[in-house]
């Protein structure tokens, strides 16, 4: 008797074992799975922010590939998918990625709640082309307001803001450290670009860029804008004959020798500027718009803004 009950009892209690772990497992899996907390991010350098504050409190998922171009970078449909499931959208804004705005409109028609940084930083306008801003835009929205990291660090408790308002199931106190943390390090970025800039001399505080990115910087640590090769906002726009004339112009009578060029971008354009000025010209890269991948020179925010403090400090000392 005691071999036939024993066989049923201890297959009941196998039966029940194996049930509690299937449930457990079931309930793992949507935790870390579709049941996470999902912040999508337009373009990479956002990324990095967004994820420096969100930490592991979330998934967050950046569409913008390293490397590219935001004014021109396009969506797959799983892209743009990814937009309306998410809990969170965080987008650059005024204009920038210009491919991308309507699916951000669109996710925001489908009731996920999107947080444009660029227009809640207190934004720049673009000059009059006459001071130096791009042709036609003057009086636009400047969308490039990572240059300046003062306005970063507000963008960032901005997000910190959001993320604890929008996306359930995250801890405020972890996202509230991180912000603080990292406008820790954003304060000290400000503090060695002011000391680095320092050692450029009042006449050579004077820019000429592939096209019109460095106005925050310029406004934030006093710098000239002369022009810009492309005499537009966005990478999208060409110069003409004309343009590159009176570019080359601007640049004898303010004695500016250094153009930059956005690493991201062929140079060939400011090489024709070389050209046009007599071959002296020197060329210096930035990561202006897009950071790299990781280990590539521009991998974080931070590095790209010390990377190029440090190309814009030598090319105009050395100019």
């Amino acid at each position: 008797m005691t071999t036939r009950t024993g066989g049923p009892r201890r297959l009941r209690t196998l039966l029940m074992v194996l049930l509690t772990l299937a449930v457990a497992g079931a309930g793992t899996g949507c935790t870390s799975g579709e049941d996470r907390p999902r912040v999508v991010v337009t373009t990479n350098i956002l990324g990095d922010i967004t994820q420096e504050i969100v930490g592991d409190e979330a998934d967050v998922t950046v569409l913008m590939k390293p490397n590219s171009d935001p004014h021109s970078f396009g969506l797959s449909a799983v892209q743009a998918a990814e937009l309306e499931r998410a809990d969170l959208v965080v987008f650059n804004g005024l204009g920038l990625e210009e491919n991308v705005l309507r699916h951000v409109q669109a996710a925001r028609e489908a009731g996920v709640a999107t947080f444009e940084a660029g227009k809640a930083v207190n934004p720049l306008t673009f000059q009059a082309h006459d001071d130096g801003g791009p042709e036609g835009e003057a009086g636009r929205p400047d969308p490039h307001f990572w240059t300046d990291p003062d306005r970063v660090r507000r963008a960032a408790r901005l997000i910190a803001d959001q993320v604890v308002e929008h996306v359930d199931g995250v801890d405020e106190k972890a996202i509230r450290a991180n912000a603080d943390r990292y406008g820790d390090q954003l304060a000290d970025l400000t503090v060695w670009m002011e000391k680095s800039f320092d050692r450029i001399p009042e006449q050579r505080r004077a820019l000429v860029t592939n096209h019109h990115v460095f106005g925050y910087l310029a406004d934030r640590f006093g710098f000239r804008v002369i022009g810009a090769v492309i005499p537009s906002g966005t990478t999208l726009a060409s110069p003409s004959s004309s343009d590159l004339r009176s570019l080359t112009a601007a640049m004898r009578a303010a004695g500016v020798r250094t153009v930059f060029a956005d690493s991201s971008q062929p140079t060939r354009l400011a090489e024709v500027l070389r050209t046009e000025m007599g071959g002296r010209v020197r060329v210096v890269e930035l990561y202006s718009e897009s950071l790299t991948e990781k280990g590539k020179g521009a991998g974080t925010y931070l590095q790209m803004m010390r990377a190029n403090t440090t190309a814009m400090a030598d090319g105009l000392t050395g100019a």
